[in-house]
């Protein structure tokens, strides 16, 4: 009895401890099972991607590690641990650019070419000095950035724009790129010091003539429709010197005379001409902070050795305004008869929110909005500044003559507008700013990009752009409203990465482009007149102040060695989606892997509309 009795305080002991046992992996399976969750939940939020170990190549194919449903959960252990080991051993080696789950929701529509009208333009954007170099070579005088650049201190790294990229020898080479992603446009500029090395009183120079006339028929060769700026910042210096830029009206007609040379030389091909590129910020730049030549600017806004924040902003787009309408007035009576194109202009046109939820920041917004686009657009429009401007408070608006105004209105057949960002507006006129903010010049509004220390999006290689693709549709409902839905198109959108990342596979610029398309094709479906989409910018290039450190390009340029063009992954996105999202999505990811893979990731990258 007394060894029944053991036997049975044993069993039981054993039971229990069985028992206790079966709990505790009862508790440890759930807590594995809990882990799953949350690092596959982890995983579906971030859509992180992992280069996987052993692809040395730098177009490897990026391979997701995909969200499991919830069945798969309870599945054999041995998936559920293959997964979470790929995860964390993936995690080794992530590359450090994550994207945001905001961009890519499941139950949102995926944006495709077919979602763009008809005959709808998709190309890239560069301008002359940016990319050409060959700086004084065939005839070609200094411009005024060929000087400047070479100011120490004024370009970080006090690089200059010398070579560039040397398109001005390889245009054929990128000509045939542009063609081979299947662009059916090309925005670039004219280098006005080629064409007029000595302004109005010099000759034409034949090199230059020559240059673009071989550039525009090898881009009508290819079936590529060529967008020309006349001015995107540059000018022979000579006429920066003597007339202080645009401060001069001396400058209208050596531009409209710079114009009609190029009408007549190049109109029979070209039906897309735009006069200036961003002129708000051309002027802004130049007069207000000083930070392009001739440089001249007050404080609070700069140090410069003379000029006048206040005032010679307004004369210089004053000066520029009727430069344009000049222009066009010459191409309308001369050449638009016969060549059958049409002009227009650009403006930098940010989107911006109200800082507060009060009626002091809604009509900030209003404010800024008039006195950045609306500033270059309305006297085009209506032949007057906007009436925001001209109601400021000790604001000194220009005024434009009766024949000025005749000259003025209606000078534009369509608008180019800039985009990139998005930000916060603070009326400063009822509340403390900082200094800059409480000045007229800037309509008493504040512009920021933080709230509460928070970013109004993800931050980029640019100081004050943030990824906010919202901002797209926003801005073109604000123009269209505003100009009766003229005919638009974004001459320029494109992302510029905040660290140093691989060159080649360019994720983030990849989903940027996503979003922005993605608003823009919404805007479309709303009634918009937009007929064309640039990205900035064709291949990495000279990006002014910020010389060679600011990569915007979707084509990789070799800065060590040649000069080499490597399409980055985004070009071979965008080639991809041009083509309507096609077979060649499996090309693209064999090309970038360097061999043929026909579980293709790029089906999993659609862009998704999305609350940004």
């Amino acid at each position: 009895m007394r060894e029944s009795h053991k036997r049975d305080e044993e069993d039981t002991t054993l039971t229990e401890k069985r028992t206790q046992n079966q709990k505790r992996r009862r508790e440890k399976d759930e807590e594995r099972r809990t882990d799953v969750r949350r690092k596959l939940q982890l995983i579906h939020n971030h859509m992180i991607y992992y280069e996987p170990l052993g692809l040395a190549s730098p177009q490897a194919p990026l391979v997701r590690v995909q969200r499991r449903s919830e069945f798969m959960i309870e599945e054999d252990v041995d998936e559920i641990s293959s997964i979470i080991f790929l995860y964390l051993f993936n995690c080794l080696i992530a590359d450090s650019n994550s994207f945001d789950a905001q961009s890519f929701k499941p139950d949102e529509e995926e944006i495709q070419k077919s979602q763009f009208p008809d005959g709808f333009l998709f190309g890239a954007s560069t301008s002359s000095y940016q990319i050409e170099g060959a700086y004084h070579e065939d005839g070609k005088s200094l411009s005024n950035w060929d000087v400047y650049a070479h100011i120490p201190g004024k370009i970080e790294d006090n690089e200059t724009g010398d070579v560039a990229d040397d398109h001005y020898h390889r245009y054929l080479e990128d000509i045939e790129l542009i063609h081979s992603l299947g662009m059916n446009a090309y925005r670039f500029s004219i280098s006005w010091a080629r064409i007029l090395p000595d302004g109005k009183l010099g000759k034409v120079n034949p090199r230059g003539i020559i240059f673009y006339n071989k550039l525009i028929d090898h881009l009508v060769r290819k079936g590529i429709e060529p967008f020309v700026t006349l001015n995107h910042n540059d000018m022979p210096y000579i006429l920066d010197a003597r007339d202080r830029g645009w401060l001069s009206t001396l400058l209208r007609d050596e531009f409209a005379h710079f114009a009609s040379i190029c009408f007549k030389s190049f109109g029979d091909r070209v039906k897309h001409w735009i006069t200036f590129n961003e002129a708000n910020i051309l002027v802004d730049f130049t007069y207000i902070q000083g930070l392009y030549p001739p440089a001249r600017c007050t404080p609070p806004f700069g140090n410069c050795s003379s000029g006048n924040s206040d005032v010679e902003p307004l004369i210089a787009m004053h000066n520029i305004l009727i430069a344009h309408a000049m222009a066009v007035d010459i191409y309308r009576r001369l050449f638009q008869p016969k060549q059958h194109g049409f002009v227009g202009i650009i403006a930098q046109c940010h989107w911006y929110e109200p800082l507060r939820d009060d009626e002091r920041d809604l009509h900030a917004v209003d404010r800024v909005l008039a006195f950045n686009a609306a500033w270059v657009l309305d006297p085009l429009v209506y032949g007057e500044y906007p009436a925001e401007m001209r109601q400021c408070p000790r604001l000194e608006m220009p005024r434009f003559s009766p024949k000025e105004k005749e000259l003025l209105r209606g000078s534009i057949d369509f608008i180019g507008l800039n985009h990139y960002t998005t930000l916060y507006a603070k009326d400063c006129f009822h509340s403390p700013c900082p200094s800059g903010g409480d000045h007229a010049i800037r309509g008493y509004v504040n512009t920021t990009g933080y709230r509460d220390g928070a970013a109004i999006g993800e931050l980029t290689g640019v100081a004050r752009f943030f990824v906010v693709p919202r901002g797209m549709e926003k801005i073109i409902d604000y123009l269209k409203q505003r100009y009766n839905n003229l005919p638009m198109f974004v001459t320029e959108n494109g992302y510029s990465s905040p660290t140093p990342q691989n060159e080649l596979q360019d994720w983030n610029r990849i989903k940027f482009h996503k979003g922005y398309l993605a608003f823009l094709a919404k805007a479309i479906r709303n009634g918009a007149d937009v007929r064309g989409y640039f990205i900035w910018s064709l291949m990495d290039n000279f990006e002014w102040l910020s010389g060679y450190e600011t990569k915007f390009g979707i084509v990789y340029v070799d800065r060590n060695k040649t000069l080499g063009r490597t399409p980055k992954l985004s070009a071979r996105w965008f080639s991809s989606f041009i083509r309507n999202n096609s077979h060649n999505e499996e090309e693209i990811s064999a090309a970038s892997s360097g061999h043929s893979n026909k579980n293709t990731l790029f089906s999993q990258l659609q862009p998704k509309v999305a609350e940004m």
